[in-house]
């Protein structure tokens, strides 16, 4: 086995452990997300030195930065956000945009048939409306029954979402190969 299986190995092992706490509980715990990133770092660290530290490091901030705001706003939780500082940490910079936009695509399908299912189509569209004028005139603010916050509000397992993208984004790297 060679240092990609390896890391695309571990990756799978973090994002699907993720996806099936996730499941259950809506969650992804820090006794996961956190020793997934330091692992990450320590594994590029031990197979390419320094240079493999900083690209466990440039990818796992790349995915922090980019989530900050969802993060803030409560549209993502902070979970989920430390799971993508991981699979940063294992994948890099590039790989993780690419697992990060397959993950926004799996949750956006993964989103609409849920609303389909409990029948929230109208009142997720009317949320959607509220927000972007809200957004247009306040900024980037919580909103109090539209957020993680309100316990009424439809929640996706993100986590699913990654790892379906990690999955996807391995088996495209491999073929490609």
């Amino acid at each position: 086995m060679n240092t990609t299986e390896i890391i695309w190995l571990l990756t799978l092992a973090l994002t699907i452990a993720a996806a099936l706490l996730d499941w259950r509980s809506r969650r992804i715990p820090n006794w996961l997300t956190l020793p997934g990133m330091a692992l990450g770092v320590a594994v590029h660290t031990y197979f390419k030195g320094w240079h493999g530290a900083l690209f466990a490091l440039e990818g796992a901030g790349l995915a922090l930065i980019l989530l900050v705001a969802p993060v803030l706003i409560r549209a993502l939780g902070a979970g989920d956000w430390k799971l993508m500082g991981a699979v940063g940490a294992f994948m890099g910079p590039i790989l993780v945009l690419f697992i990060l936009f397959g993950s926004i695509l799996v949750a956006g399908v993964m989103a609409v048939v849920q609303m389909m299912w409990t029948r929230r189509v109208v009142e997720t569209f009317r949320n959607m409306i509220v927000l972007v004028r809200g957004f247009l005139s306040f900024g980037f603010k919580v909103h109090p029954l539209i957020s993680l916050d309100n316990p009424q509000s439809l929640r996706l397992p993100y986590g699913v979402a990654v790892a379906l993208a990690t999955l996807i984004c391995c088996c495209a790297a491999h073929w490609m190969a």
